[in-house]
Formats: C-alpha cells, structure tokens, sequence
C-alpha cells in the first residue's frame, strides 16, 4: 500500500497508523484491545488491526484561528523556556553593561555573582524573565504568522513571492511592536532586580516598588529603547531565518523541504535559527546597552547613555557574551518552536514562499 507522508507522523512511529480510521470525521480508535503480533501479511507488521492509531490527516487547518493559536502556544513555549534557561548569562550581560568597573569578564562576572549571591543568584530575576518573555513570545510568532499571511494577501501571488523578504521584514516587524507591550514591565522589573542590588528579591516585591515609585508609567519607561533593541533584532531575525532555511535546502540540501524527513527539518531549523541569532546580537546590540543602561539609571536619558558609555561602548560592552547567548537562544527558540508545529501536525517554518490567498474563481 502505497503511503503519504504526512507532517504530523514524525513523532509517533509510522506503524502505528492505520489509512483506515484516520478520517476528518472521525479521528479516534476504534478498537483499543492488543492482540499479539501477526506472521500474516498485516502491513504494519508489529501491530494486528484490532490496535490502531488514527492519522491526524489535517489535524489543524492552515491560517485558522486554531492554527494561530497553535503558533502562539509554540511561542511561549520557545521564548519564554529559552530566555529563563539563559538567566545566568543574561545577568552577567546585564551587569557588564551597567558596571563594568566590577564585571570585567564573564568569567570574573561569574566569580563576582557566585561570591556576592552564592549558587541561588545566577537565576535572580527569572521569574519575570519567564512572565515576560513567555507573553512575548505569544506575540511574536503568533503576530508574526498571522502577518506574514495578512501582508502576502495583500501583495498577491506574484508580489508576494518576489518580494517575500519585504513580507518578512513587515510582518515581523509588526508583530515585535505588539510583541514589546506586553514584554516591557517585566524587562524592567528584571533589569532593576538584576543590577541594583537590594532593589528587590523578585517579581514579587520590585513591580509594586517601581509603581509606588513612579507609577504604572515607569513599567514603560523602557519601550521606545526596547522597541529600539527588539524591532531591528526580530526583523534581522526572522528574515534572516527565513533566508537562510529557503537556501540551505535550495543550495545545500538540493531537496524541497516537503520530502526531507521531519528531523532533517528540525536540524535546518536550528542552524539557521543560530546563525540568524548571530547575526541579530549584532545589529540589536547597541540598543540593548540602551534599554539596560535607562531601566537601572534614574531619570537618565539616552544621550546620557551615550555620553557615559561612548559610542564604541554602546556597539561593543558585553558583545561577545551575547553574540554567544543569542546565537544558541535563537537556534534553540526555532527548534522548539518547529518541534511544537511538527508535534501538533504543521510544518516547519521557512523553506516556501508565504502563502497567498487564493482568488476565488
């Protein structure tokens, strides 16, 4: 019997489905009793019919509000488990532009964080990592499919194809300004909590003392920096992505994405989730001195970043550290989030053109 692959059997071995039950109507076992293994000629070979999993044929429609929903779920899975994973790093980052008179190195960083805080304070500040990020990215990749879509119908078939990139670049873009309203009072109540010591033990105590201090406005203090650093790094981001996926299996690969197996996908997912992370550390990075140096210093304003901090300082303090952090958070943000649309029955990102819609008859 003739097979067709479908997204979704990637993770659940092929035996196991049967092309008999796994309608659109339907979708559930049929017989749930285990019989021992057939020496006949059962096409599944280890399982007799009484035992069958259903194919998720079309388990989530493509741009439905299911299939959003689903990217959005994807989104806080990856961004939110990612950057609390990364703590450690990001709270030496966040010190070594705010004092690096203390915080040398990451290496001395590190010593300082462990004498000063012991064990428990390289995760200071993880709570509203995880609150914040995860709310981002909801955002960020559940904006982002839904614009991607949005601005290819608008474009049309032919625009949308040869002007794909400029889909990317708007479409991410749009997402990252919503995307950055729902992150910003956490990021500032993490940068307070990070780099000003005794400010507060965590989320708990350092939002209510950033209100009673300069009210709900002072949570949004950081937006337009923030918009700064996050705009450009998620347009790079996921242009780049989408670049590079498109021709690693154009030039590299030599197979259309559809008929590489589902793991291969994930692999092209994380390397070029990785070097998209790169390449986005790089273009952000000044913007980021930016957002940490105006959250920790009362009343500052970002000439005086630039003043304090030099022009070279605002490209270059703590670069290396984040090129290195945002390299793996990036790649390890795709696989997770590809895995999540491959494990509930969607391919992967990138590698086609958006799709448009098609103009009725």
């Amino acid at each position: 019997m003739a097979k067709k692959e479908n997204s979704c059997q990637s993770l659940i071995p092929s035996s196991l489905y049967s092309s008999s039950v796994g309608s659109k109507n339907g979708g559930v076992l049929q017989q749930s009793t285990l019989s021992p293994p057939s020496n006949s000629g059962d096409h599944h070979g280890v399982l007799s019919k009484n035992f069958v999993i259903p194919a998720p044929m079309e388990k989530i429609e493509m741009y439905s509000p299911t299939y959003y929903m689903a990217c959005t779920a994807g989104g806080i899975l990856s961004c939110g488990l990612t950057h609390t994973a990364v703590t450690p790093l990001d709270l030496v980052k966040c010190n070594m532009q705010i004092d690096p008179s203390k915080y040398k190195s990451v290496a001395s960083g590190f010593g300082v964080l462990l004498k000063e805080q012991g064990l428990r304070g390289f995760f200071k500040g993880w709570v509203p990592t995880l609150l914040g990020y995860s709310a981002q990215g909801a955002c960020k990749l559940g904006f982002y499919e839904y614009f991607k879509k949005y601005y290819s119908d608008i474009a049309g078939p032919e625009y949308a194809s040869k002007y794909k990139t400029l889909i990317y670049l708007a479409g991410s873009a749009s997402a990252e300004f919503i995307a950055d309203v729902a992150l910003c009072p956490m990021e500032a109540v993490k940068v307070r909590v990070q780099t000003q010591p005794g400010f507060a033990r965590g989320l708990a105590d350092g939002l209510p003392k950033i209100v009673r201090a300069q009210g709900y406005s002072g949570l949004y203090k950081g937006l337009v920096p923030l918009w700064g650093r996050q705009i450009p790094y998620t347009m790079m981001k996921f242009a780049s992505f989408e670049t590079i996926v498109e021709q690693t299996y154009k030039n590299v690969i030599q197979t259309p994405k559809d008929q590489c197996s589902k793991n291969l996908q994930l692999g092209v997912s994380f390397a070029g989730g990785y070097v998209a992370g790169v390449l986005c550390a790089i273009v952000s990075h000044p913007a980021d001195n930016l957002v940490s140096f105006l959250n920790n210093a009362k009343g500052a304003t970002a000439g005086d970043a630039v003043r304090q901090l030099g022009l070279w300082g605002l490209f270059t303090r703590g670069l290396p550290l984040r090129i290195f952090m945002i390299g793996t958070l990036t790649g390890a943000q795709w696989g997770i989030y590809d895995s999540f649309k491959v494990f509930v029955g969607l391919p992967t990102t990138g590698g086609v053109a958006p799709a448009p819609a098609v103009a009725n008859a």
